[in-house]
Formats: C-alpha cells, structure tokens, sequence
C-alpha cells in the first residue's frame, strides 16, 4: 500500500512515500551466508525490516540482524538498493561480518542457519539471493528493480 501525506492546500502531493527497509547480508569468513526462515511465510531470506524513522541505515541493519537471528554484526558496505515496483517498498542491502552473538531463531524466524553460496541459490527466490550474491561483488552496488517475485530486467 503507498502512503499519501497531503500538503498544506489538502491537495494530495505528486509523489508517494515509500517504506524503507534494510537487510544484512552477513558473510563468515568461510564465505557462508546468514539467513532466516520467515515464521509468517516459511520463506528463506536475509534478516532484515523496516527501517525506524530515529536511527540510521547501518544502525537499523545492525538491529534487525540481531533482533531476527541472535548475531552481532559489524557493517563493511552497501552492496545494493532494490525497489520492490508493486509495494514501494526501497531494500538497502548492507554487507556485514558477525561480530559475537549466537545464532538463534526469534518471534519472526523459525530458523537460522549459515548457507553456502549454492544452498541460497536452491533455497530463495531469485529476489532475495540476488542480494545475498551481489554482496560478493566487488562492483556493488548494485540498483535493482523487482515485482516482489522476479527481477525486472535491464533494458
């Protein structure tokens, strides 16, 4: 759903407000990736979420990698942008290392596990193992566009 703020007229502004989320694409030194099983819908994925009005993107990543896995994360770089076309919704893809913690599920994943470079291709969908892939790119970041399925391809 996007969101419409009037301005001071009452007319509805031209542009609408997008949310704004972040995702940790936490990579161990042996060059396994973190990731989740969503508890709402069984989906594996890159810990992430909305990104708080009072805090930063690193400090929003850093949060929400914890708060989903268990796992202290120290930031390295921006590895990409990604906008979901159909809901508005702009991903900031963060390239993170753990830095203490223990990995864990929490009230929004049923688990947590470290996956080689093949198992995220095996076991998430295209738009969220091109975050994780593009992470090992030393040309990121990357700007992708996607209907929250597939990418949208460059024409």
């Amino acid at each position: 759903m996007l969101l419409y703020m009037g301005n001071s007229t009452g007319e509805a502004p031209s542009t609408p407000l997008h949310s704004v989320s972040v995702a940790g694409a936490v990579i161990r030194d042996d060059g396994r990736f973190l990731a989740i099983r969503r508890r709402d819908n069984g989906t594996w994925e890159l810990p992430g979420g909305v990104l708080e009005l009072d805090e930063t993107p690193e400090d929003g990543v850093v949060r929400e990698v914890r708060e989903e896995t268990g796992v202290l994360v120290k930031v390295d770089r921006l590895t990409g942008v990604y906008k979901n076309m159909a809901r508005g919704i702009v991903a900031l893809v963060f390239r993170c290392h753990p830095a203490g913690g223990r990995e864990h599920p929490s009230s929004e994943s049923t688990a947590v596990a470290w996956l080689t470079p093949e198992e995220v291709k095996e076991r998430m969908t295209e738009v969220y193992s091109v975050r994780l892939l593009d992470a090992l790119d030393s040309d990121a970041p990357h700007v992708r566009a996607h209907d929250g399925k597939h990418l949208h391809r460059a024409r």
